[in-house]
C-alpha cells in the first residue's frame, strides 16, 4: 500500500469541510489503473458534491478531473500502459489527491502537444462543450449563422464553447455578470455579450435576433436564469439545462411550454454521454483536435495548491473566477 495526500469531507457543508488527509491506495483491480496526478481540475460539480446538492456517501474524496501518468494497469485494460500521459473527466469522485486507483474506462491518452495543466483544466469542461454543441441540439439541428444563447460564458465551459461555436459558424450570444467578463467572451468568439446584471437578457436576445429568439439556450446557472431563458427561445427551440450554479430550478408545469412555442426542455449531464469507452474516446478525440489545431485555446486563469482547495471553492462559488481553475501538487 502507498500513502498519499488527499482532500476529503466528512459531511456536507461549506469550503471549510475540505480537509487534507492521508489515504492508502493499493494496486489496480480488473478494469482499473493507478494514476499519479500532475494537475487537478476544479469544477462546479465539486461544489455540488461538497454541499450535498448531489448526495454522495460520506466520507467523500471529491474531484472529477485530472491529468497525470499511469503507474499501474489492472487486468483487462488494453488502451493504456504504464508510463502513458493521460487525462480524464470521470466518475466516481476522487481526483483531489496525489494519486488514486480508478476505473480506466474514461481515462484517455493525452497527446504530447497538450500539457498536463491544460489536460487537467480542459477535460470535464471541454467534453461538456463538446456534447452540448455536437450532441444536444434543437429540432432540425444547428447550421451556420444560427443564434444560440450561452449563460456564464466567461467561465471554463463558456470560453471553450464561445470558441467552438465560432469555429462551427454559430452566432453565440453570451451572458456574464460584469463588463470585463462580457469582453472576455467577445474576445473568445462570442458574437454578442449581455451583462445580465444591468440588462434584461431576454429582451436583449429578442432585440439581437429581430424578435425571433434563439434555437437553443445552454444554461448552467439554473434557478436565476431558467424562466427568462424559456422566453428567449424561438418556436420548437431547446432549453438545455446542465448546471445549478445559482441553485436548483424550481418545479414548473409542462403546460407552460406550449404557449411559448411548443418548446423543448432537457437536463443534461456529461456522465450520460461518456458512459461507454468508445463514446468517451470519440468525444475526447474531437476535443483534442480542436485544441491542437488552435481553434480552441484553454485559458487557465487561477491556480491553487491542493492544500488550498477551500480557497479555490470559495472563489468559484463567489463567481470570482474566469476561464479554468486548477489545483497544483507543488
Amino acid at each position: 500500500m502507498t500513502t498519499v495526500k488527499a482532500i476529503q469531507i466528512q459531511k456536507p457543508g461549506g469550503p471549510e469541510e475540505l480537509q487534507l488527509v492521508s489515504v492508502e491506495i493499493g494496486e489496480p483491480g480488473p478494469g482499473e489503473i493507478r494514476i499519479a496526478h500532475k494537475a487537478i481540475g476544479l469544477n462546479f460539480i465539486d461544489v455540488y458534491h461538497r454541499t450535498g446538492l448531489y448526495p454522495m456517501p460520506m466520507p467523500l474524496q471529491i474531484g472529477m478531473e485530472a491529468s497525470g501518468i499511469v503507474e499501474a494497469v489492472g487486468e483487462g485494460v488494453t488502451h493504456l500502459a504504464i508510463g502513458d500521459r493521460v487525462a480524464y473527466a470521470s466518475a466516481p469522485p476522487g481526483s483531489y489527491c496525489e494519486a488514486r486507483v480508478m476505473p480506466a474506462k474514461c481515462v484517455c491518452k493525452l497527446p504530447e502537444g497538450i500539457s498536463f495543466e491544460t489536460g487537467a483544466a480542459m477535460m470535464l469542461k471541454g467534453l461538456t462543450a463538446q456534447y452540448l454543441l455536437k450532441r444536444t441540439l434543437p429540432q432540425g439541428g444547428l447550421k451556420a449563422n444560427d443564434f444560440i444563447l450561452f449563460h456564464a460564458a466567461a467561465g471554463g465551459v463558456g470560453l471553450i464553447a464561445c470558441q467552438w461555436a465560432k469555429a462551427l459558424g454559430y452566432q453565440l450570444i453570451a451572458t456574464a455578470g460584469s463588463p470585463e467578463k462580457c469582453q472576455l467572451a467577445l474576445e473568445h468568439g462570442a458574437a454578442f455579450a449581455i451583462n445580465y446584471r444591468t440588462e434584461n437578457f431576454a429582451d436583449k436576445v429578442k432585440e439581437i435576433t429581430g424578435g425571433k429568439g434563439v434555437k437553443v439556450v445552454y444554461d448552467s446557472v439554473g434557478k436565476d436564469t431558467f424562466e427568462q431563458s424559456l422566453n428567449c427561445l424561438a418556436p420548437f427551440g431547446l432549453m438545455a439545462s446542465f448546471g445549478n450554479a445559482s441553485g436548483p430550478v424550481d418545479p414548473f408545469s409542462p403546460a407552460i411550454l406550449g404557449p411559448k412555442g411548443s418548446i423543448y426542455v432537457t437536463r443534461q449531464t456529461l456522465f450520460s454521454h461518456i458512459a461507454s469507452r468508445e463514446t468517451t474516446q470519440e468525444m475526447a478525440d474531437d476535443l483534442f483536435s480542436m485544441v491542437l489545431s488552435g481553434a480552441v485555446k484553454i485559458r487557465i486563469d487561477q491556480k491553487f495548491s491542493l492544500v488550498d482547495a477551500a480557497k479555490a471553492h470559495t472563489a468559484l462559488e463567489a463567481r470570482a473566477t474566469t476561464g479554468c481553475t486548477i489545483l497544483t501538487l507543488d
